[in-house]
């Protein structure tokens, strides 16, 4: 009997050998899903790639968001290090010197790696601070690479030891084999603060918090009792027909930033900003939040003080502003067409306060109260009464007070 010949060993080749990473890579895809939040990920994923035997010093994940104030931010881990170190950065920093040559610039600009042997001659590398920095810590090798996520989106990580000789070829590929389940991880974790930051933006923390929770659907809301506190800038129509545009805009920027402050630290929620005007609600399920709203009003106060004398000495005529407060039961919830919806406050308080507000045009105060919100903070808080008065919509006259000030 004669034996078949043996033909080509028609075994696949091993396509991904083995890299010092494939434990990290494991831990990634299966046991991260019930972490929130990318920067402890991130800083639990160096403490493993040390502990795997490669041996990083530092390093640092750059991501880009979407923030009305913030273009980035950086989580830097060293050695040593359980948690990540959070820096925020602002818009302008691209036109600074931390950012001009820097790897983030360079990579940004389309580098698909940098890579810096820190041992060699100075002179010889590349010239930023940065690099600097990192050789008087004793650091002998930098990596950085881009870690890209949908949409042509470009983020950054870099690596770094002290050991002496850099990484080695091992260490490199190891670090390679994280970057796609790492960028597929962090895109998640990103995205997810990113719808969080945005409903934050546009319709207040509460109201994004219940969103996000489910409250999505049209009609939905529930009852709340709140002192609600309606603000008007006076003569915007005058001011807008006669200043040019990009004045108005920083105008109503200083306005409600004057406004805005005082009521987020006092635990207000700002629900809407109406052209010119603004609605927030101070719910009385938090403690003295009829009194936390009188401190928020006088704060604001003192800031358009401030913002108007900022006005004069520039040749700007000072703002005035109107306020109307009341307190009462409203209806919290969503409200709009079958695909745009408000999330907001409706009912016959909240229109209480929006008339208060318009009386102080004719009756010449500031700061407008109801009765019934006056009787939840006196005699803590120092009133004045200007009498009843007729309010449109409502069938009896209203007593009124005044906030001095």
């Amino acid at each position: 009997m004669q034996t078949a010949a043996k033909g080509p060993d028609m075994t696949m080749p091993d396509k991904n050998p083995p890299t010092l990473s494939d434990g990290v890579v494991r831990w990634l895809t299966n046991g991260t899903r019930d972490e929130r939040f990318i920067d402890n990920i991130f800083a639990e994923m160096c403490n493993r790639l040390q502990q795997a035997g490669i041996p990083l010093k530092r390093s640092t994940l750059h991501i880009l968001i979407n923030h009305p104030q913030w273009l980035g931010a950086r989580f830097m881990w060293s050695d040593g290090m359980r948690g990540a170190e959070i820096a925020l950065v602002d818009y302008d920093v691209r036109e600074r010197s931390e950012y001009i040559g820097s790897p983030a610039n360079e990579m940004q600009n389309g580098a698909s790696e940098l890579r810096e042997n820190l041992e060699r001659d100075p002179a010889l590398g590349r010239k930023h601070a940065l690099y600097d920095e990192m050789r008087a810590k004793g650091l002998t090798d930098y990596v950085a690479w881009p870690l890209y996520h949908t949409l042509g989106k470009r983020h950054l990580i870099t690596f770094a030891t002290d050991r002496p000789g850099g990484f080695d070829d091992a260490h490199i590929a190891a670090l390679k084999n994280l970057l796609p389940v790492l960028a597929l991880v962090s895109e998640i974790r990103v995205k997810n603060r990113l719808a969080r930051t945005l409903l934050e933006t546009y319709v207040g923390a509460h109201a994004g918090e219940l969103i996000l929770a489910g409250a999505t659907r049209r009609g939905t809301g529930t009852t709340v009792r709140a002192a609600i506190m309606i603000c008007d800038l006076r003569d915007f129509t005058k001011i807008s027909d006669n200043w040019p545009r990009d004045d108005v805009i920083d105008l109503l920027n200083d306005y409600f930033d004057a406004m805005s402050e005082p009521i987020a630290r006092h635990g207000g929620e700002i629900l809407k900003f109406i052209g010119d005007g603004l609605l927030a609600i101070f719910p009385l399920s938090q403690p003295d939040a009829c009194a936390n709203l009188l401190h928020a009003v006088s704060e604001a106060r003192g800031a358009m003080a401030a913002l108007n004398e900022r006005n004069k000495n520039s040749g700007r005529a000072p703002l005035n502003y109107g306020i109307g407060v009341h307190v009462g039961d409203v209806m919290y919830g969503n409200i709009g067409s079958a695909s745009r919806l408000d999330f907001t406050v409706i009912g016959p308080a909240v229109n209480m306060a929006s008339r208060l507000e318009a009386l102080t045009k004719q009756i010449g105060r500031t700061v407008l109260l109801s009765r019934d919100f006056a009787e939840q903070v006196q005699p803590k808080f120092e009133l004045e009464r200007v009498g009843k008065y007729e309010v449109r919509g409502f069938s009896d006259p209203i007593e009124l007070f005044a906030y001095p000030g």
